[in-house]
């Protein structure tokens, strides 16, 4: 009935005079009453018979737009919020006559009458807005004036006074910053002004700008922040060119000072033979000032007499070991000091391709041969003095139980031995094997020839280690003339550090990027990027005698509990589409696409356990009662849920999956504490971790598989099923059998879980464009280094 009533009234045209309002005021009151209180009622009005409404600060930006319309004494008071009005002249009502149509805030669909007679004056929303503006401003209240000022600027960017209102915003927001040091965000303001209003209090502007610009320079020249400042400079001198900023002319003098002074400590470092330091130095110079009368001449010089190449890394080397399936630095790194008597250059239709150290290879028709020829004359020293005896012995240690390098796969195969001669060893298998040298990748060092263990057979030696340095000196003479003769890798504490050094000539190269680095890196013209042909496969490994780990059971709950493709593509990828990284399901590489060699060992038809953290709260509750049940009958205690150490090792990409691993477990009410291990470690020491995350180069499947589940491996599996698997992949006589046996493996391991698989992530390097030699589809970042070149 309210309701009907209100609606009839609401019809007419009402004349908003005081008669007209109250109208207004008690039907609206009369039909809210019956939902809701007066007071609430009060609050939802936006008119009054008296008085002016309240000042609502802020929140009159969270209001509708609308203007103030006050009534005149005569026409009885009073004021309502009506919708914008079309007016054309929106600052004055001078000389309007007739009647005014409004519609008034909070009533739709209705327009109501006014006699412009009847109205005393309107508070246009845009003035309302303009004088709050203005007024925050005058006492300085600039975080209360920018909201104001930016809808201004939204809604009325033609605005008569808006120029003037935004200068002076942004001049007393500029000085108040100042005044509390804040001199980085003052001079931004200060040029964003002079970009916006050229012609806003000129001298002082610039001077201003002038003054801010001499005390930051000299801030980050006594922080030791050259680039930052040569950046600043050059900026400056680009926006104010003609303006004769005294900072400018002070600066630029000051780093032509500090460019030649470093050019001449080149030179001497130069003439004493420190070559290293001489680079430092011509580098810097050049940096400093790039026009330098000189300096680009001596880095070339330099370059010729001494190449020096710096290379930024994300994990520094402790031991170096080129066949190190496990550590990505050790692998780099010991590929520099180290040769290996079979070195893997890439991946085939069937498998690895391997280059034997010494010579050629031949593998009979029934591949039960395996022949190894030796052409030593034309390799550097110390290689050049292989004997073919001391190989022979070696490769026979390989197959001998006692000796230290004793691996049971080549142990399997291996029937008999012999030599033709000082130049030939043939190798007689007990069945036959489709990849024999991929049995034989041994390191080869100084032993093998009467020196030192441990003594180098690559190019180069390492001179110096620090926490942040590792320093490598050509020992041999150099292949071409432009060979480095020293490789120093720099430790980046972050990615986007090496990103950044990359991108300002601070390192020559960068061995290892996240995926959305090398989608970045792409778009520039100094920088080349490049993507290692195999993928590495990323896991957790149980590495303790923890209770609960040990039981398969609950090692599904953590890979049921481990959101993969959300910390893949969102944490690591970072939203970027790359090919071949993936979620997987197994030990093995994926591929890049379906056909990909890599791939095969990999069965597509086994799919990744999906995200299900009810079922991994599920399963962690049956292992539980499992476990109390063994016990119970048993006689003995059950054991106690002691905290998940998850080891990982010290890079970024390692410590941003592992952060989000433990998170995930967090929601299953377990505790998990994460261990960093130390610098060059990729395996923690005993008793010290539960798990371990880890990414292997798992190139060739066939022999990796035992070096990653077998009971000496990694994983030290001891499940039975996969015992059984890796027995019946070493005895494949063919291709076929090798393939089905793997996917038969990985069918293994995603039930039996000795490993806990993540993702496979197809890695890249970048490297500055004047670095020639590096190569494409290599195996190794320094596989290629004897070729390098500095322009």
């Amino acid at each position: 009935m309210a309701d009907r009533h209100a609606g009839r009234i609401f019809r007419r045209s009402i004349a908003l005079s005081a008669v007209g309002l109250r109208c207004i005021l008690v039907c609206c009151l009369f039909a809210v009453t019956v939902s809701t209180s007066v007071a609430r009622a009060a609050e939802l009005l936006n008119y009054a018979q008296s008085g002016s409404p309240p000042d609502p600060g802020l929140q009159l930006l969270q209001e509708e737009p609308h203007d103030l319309i006050f009534f005149s004494k005569d026409a009885g008071g009073g004021w309502v919020k009506a919708r914008l009005l079309d007016l054309p002249n929106r600052t004055s009502i001078n000389g309007q006559t007739g009647t005014l149509r409004v519609e008034v805030l909070g009533i739709d669909d209705r327009v109501f009458g006014a006699k412009w007679s009847d109205v005393d004056r309107i508070d246009f929303w845009e003035q309302r807005l303009k004088r709050e503006t203005s007024e925050r401003i005058a006492r300085r209240d600039f975080k209360g004036a920018y909201p104001f000022l930016s809808v201004l600027i939204r809604d009325f960017p033609n605005l008569p006074e808006l120029t003037q209102i935004r200068s002076d915003f942004l001049w007393q927001d500029a000085i108040d910053r100042a005044s509390r040091s804040e001199f980085v965000q003052s001079l931004a303001m200060l040029k964003e002004l002079r970009r916006y209003n050229p012609d806003y209090k000129v001298d002082r502007l610039l001077g201003a700008i002038d003054g801010l610009n001499d005390r930051l320079m000299g801030k980050l020249v006594e922080d030791g922040k050259l680039d930052d400042a040569q950046k600043m400079l050059s900026q400056l001198e680009d926006e104010y060119r003609g303006q004769n900023l005294k900072s400018v002319a002070k600066w630029n003098q000051a780093f032509v000072r500090m460019a030649t002074q470093r050019m001449d400590q080149a030179i001497a470092a130069k003439d004493r033979e420190d070559y290293r330091d001489a680079h430092r130095l011509a580098r810097d110079a050049v940096h400093l000032r790039p026009s330098l009368a000189g300096a680009k001449e001596l880095v070339r010089e330099l370059n010729r007499i001494y190449p020096m190449v710096n290379v930024g890394v994300l994990q520094a080397a402790r031991d170096l070991d080129p066949t190190n399936m496990s550590n990505w630095a050790s692998r780099r790194s010991g590929r520099l000091l180290y040769r290996t008597l079979f070195e893997m250059r890439g991946a085939g239709p069937e498998g690895g391709e391997y280059e034997f150290l010494f010579g050629q290879t031949e593998q009979s028709a029934d591949r039960l041969e395996f022949d190894l020829y030796f052409e030593p004359e034309s390799l550097p020293p110390p290689l050049n003095q292989v004997n073919g005896f001391d190989v022979f012995d070696r490769i026979a240690d390989r197959a001998r139980p006692e000796s230290e390098s004793y691996f049971t796969a080549f142990a399997a195969a291996l029937k008999t031995m012999g030599m033709n001669g000082p130049k030939e060893i043939r190798c007689i298998l007990r069945r036959p094997h489709v990849l024999p040298a991929s049995l034989l990748q041994l390191p080869v060092d100084g032993s093998w020839f009467g020196q030192e263990i441990g003594a180098p057979t690559g190019d180069y030696e390492r001179v110096g280690v620090d926490e942040v340095e590792s320093r490598y000196r050509l020992i041999n003479q150099p292949r071409i003339e432009s060979q480095p003769r020293e490789i120093i890798e720099t430790k980046m504490s972050s990615a986007a550090e090496g990103v950044a050094q990359l991108l300002q000539g601070e390192i020559d190269v960068l061995d290892q990027l996240f995926p959305s680095d090398a989608a970045r890196l792409k778009s520039s013209r100094d920088i080349r990027v490049s993507e290692y042909p195999l993928p590495t496969v990323h896991m957790l490994i149980p590495c303790s005698d923890h209770p609960f780990v040990a039981e398969r059971t609950f090692r599904r709950a953590l890979l049921y509990g481990i959101n993969r493709e959300d910390i893949l593509k969102g944490e690591l990828l970072e939203g970027f589409q790359t090919p071949g990284c993936q979620v997987i399901s197994g030990p093995f590489p994926a591929g890049k696409e379906r056909d990909d060699p890599m791939g095969y060992a990999y069965d597509r038809m086994i799919q990744p356990r999906r995200y299900e953290p009810s079922v991994a709260k599920l399963l962690v509750a049956l292992n539980q009662n499992e476990m109390k049940s063994a016990a119970q009958r048993a006689e003995k205690e059950m054991p106690e849920m002691t905290p998940l150490r998850l080891a990982y090792p010290s890079d970024n990409l390692s410590r941003t999956a592992c952060e989000a691993i433990k998170s995930q477990w967090q929601l299953l009410d377990l505790d998990v504490e994460l261990v960093e291990l130390p610098t060059g470690a990729s395996y923690p020491e005993e008793d010290t971790a539960d798990l371990v995350y880890t990414s292997l180069a798992i190139w060739e499947p066939i022999i990796d598989a035992r070096r990653l589940l077998g009971p000496n491996g990694l994983a030290q599996s001891g499940n039975q099923y996969i015992g059984l698997g890796l027995r019946q992949l070493e005895e494949s006589r063919n291709w076929r059998e090798a393939r089905d046996r793997l996917l038969l493996l990985h069918f293994y391991v995603s039930q039996e879980l000795p490993i806990l698989p993540l993702w496979q992530l197809i890695d890249s390097y970048a490297y500055r464009r004047q670095v020639r030699g590096i190569g494409t589809d290599i195996v190794s970042l320094y596989e290629n280094a004897d070729q390098w070149q500095l322009q």
